[in-house]
């Protein structure tokens, strides 16, 4: 007996869900092999069959299933929805309308924004599902995802060890095939250090090349929304959408995505600079394969490779935290129980406020604060921060000098594979060690591109591509070249996730 149309789509959609990327997603919707609602339904199952051990989601989204039905009205009407019937995952703070951002603290437990950031608005105008909430380290601050208010994350290679961070559930979340895609924020490499240590892309783009507007801000001049995803077609795809002006943002740059296109140019004639202040000391030989790898795959394609020296890098670490601590000191003032968020009682106003930034923030974000406000104080502003924006325009300069020898650099995304959890949480340098191969280019507000090119004993590693400001898309170029020639061996969904 025949079965019904119908019933024959949805087991096709079925089949084809399993392991799609976003890029297939889309397609397999315009085609009606599958259904936005079924693709939801299929990965809101995983989140419920496998995220109990990872923990990458805080929350999900109860609004799924029924902006999985709008796309498909939608596309009824005839609209032409480029991430049609794909499920997003959204880092914790990033603002959704109608849907808790906690940034992962006490602070805003429950909070509830009453606006979408400019990128949760063009996801779901393209016709992507807000799918739900990643974890984090508490408002971005961290290298591990060990600093949640909420537990941490762990990493669906090993359960065992970190994520990395602070984008760590958007990492670990992609990493295990609980959703194609995902966004995040880098304010010193929050994207690209997890994407290394679970194995998937993870990009910051140029400062300014994605809309702030709606990001809780860490470190306003740092900060960079991104994107997660498991191949280079579909952090294009869903940089196409999210990559332009908005006038809700000052520091928004009027610049058009055309980083699906760049996918079809060819790498011949690019001149790649490897930093040898990066590639010396302190990397695993893992990562230093990997980097050896990616040579050798770009070279046989026609890139040429060059030495090149930025001998400032040894000073962006510091430099680093000097800056961002300085500004989230500043930022995290306004959390003090008046307005919105946790509010703990006093005898006064001031009592208030002391008892509710005491109760609502962790101990990470608590001595970053106390970093950054000695940084800014009264005797001490011109010997730290002073000498900190000081710092901060050498390096730039430095990495322009470099960028006249080369079209891109390399370096490593992280030194190391992902470390057990509790390693480091003690040890506040080693964590801050961690970001070492990655601040340096939010400092100088360049884009990079993190992507997977090896493993060490069985966990990923990535390598780093930084490109001048504006040329974001020639990353991609790049990318997508190592990927096909290297048949995606380097992208593989975690072990846990492939049941």
């Amino acid at each position: 007996m025949t079965q019904p149309q119908g019933r024959l789509a949805f087991q096709a959609g079925r089949i084809m869900m399993r392991n799609m990327l976003a890029h297939e997603i889309v397609a397999s919707v315009r085609n009606r092999s599958t259904s936005p609602t079924e693709v939801t339904e299929h990965y809101l199952k995983r989140i419920t069959r496998l995220d109990s051990q990872i923990q990458a989601f805080l929350r999900t989204n109860p609004a799924a299933l029924e902006e999985a039905r709008q796309v498909e009205r939608r596309m009824a009407a005839g609209e032409d929805l480029p991430l049609a019937g794909v499920p997003i995952a959204l880092k914790d703070n990033i603002c959704t309308r109608g849907l808790e951002t906690t940034c992962a603290s006490r602070m805003l437990e429950h909070f509830v924004p009453p606006y979408s950031a400019t990128v949760a608005q063009r996801l779901c105008s393209a016709g992507a599902v807000i799918l739900g909430k990643t974890n984090l380290d508490e408002f971005a601050m961290g290298s591990s995802t060990e600093f949640s208010a909420f537990g941490p994350t762990r990493n669906p290679w090993d359960l065992g060890r970190v994520p990395g961070g602070s984008s760590g559930g958007s990492a670990a979340a992609v990493a295990a095939d609980l959703a194609p895609l995902a966004l995040g924020s880098d304010t010193g490499g929050s994207v690209r250090q997890p994407a290394a240590l679970c194995g998937v892309y993870g990009f910051k783009p140029t400062y300014g090349r994605v809309s702030r507007y709606g990001l809780v801000a860490f470190a306003s001049s740092l900060d960079q929304i991104g994107p997660l995803g498991r191949s280079v077609r579909d952090v294009a795809l869903l940089m196409d959408v999210i990559g332009s002006y908005d006038r809700m943002d000052s520091t928004s740059l009027e610049a058009q995505p055309h980083f699906t296109a760049a996918l079809e140019a060819h790498p011949q004639g690019f001149t790649i600079g490897i930093v040898k202040e990066a590639i010396q000391v302190g990397n695993t030989e893992g990562v230093v394969k990997a980097l050896e790898r990616f040579r050798e795959v770009l070279e046989g394609q026609g890139v040429r490779f060059v030495e090149v020296s930025i001998p400032s890098l040894e000073y962006a670490l510091a430099t680093y935290y000097l800056v961002c601590t300085s500004e989230a000191s500043s930022n995290l003032a306004r959390y003090d129980g008046t307005l919105y968020g946790l509010r703990v009682e006093g005898a006064d106003i001031t009592e208030t406020m002391m008892k509710t930034r005491a109760a609502g923030f962790g101990p990470e974000v608590k001595r970053r604060i106390l970093m950054g406000t000695f940084a800014l104080s009264s005797g001490y502003y011109d010997a730290y921060y002073g000498r900190a924006l000081r710092a901060r325009a050498r390096l730039k300069a430095d990495f322009e000098m470099a960028f006249a020898q080369a079209d891109v650099l390399l370096t490593p995304t992280s030194p190391f594979p992902a470390f057990p959890l509790g390693a480091k949480l003690e040890d506040p340098i080693a964590m801050y060690l961690s970001d070492i191969d990655t601040v340096a280019i939010n400092l100088v507000g360049l884009p990079a591109l993190s992507i997977p090119a090896g493993f060490e004993s069985g966990l990923p590693v990535g390598v780093q591509l930084v490109g001048k400001a504006l040329e974001d898309e020639r990353l991609f170029t790049l990318a997508n070249a190592f990927e096909l020639a290297t048949a995606s061996e380097f992208v593989q969904i975690a072990p846990i996730g492939r049941g």
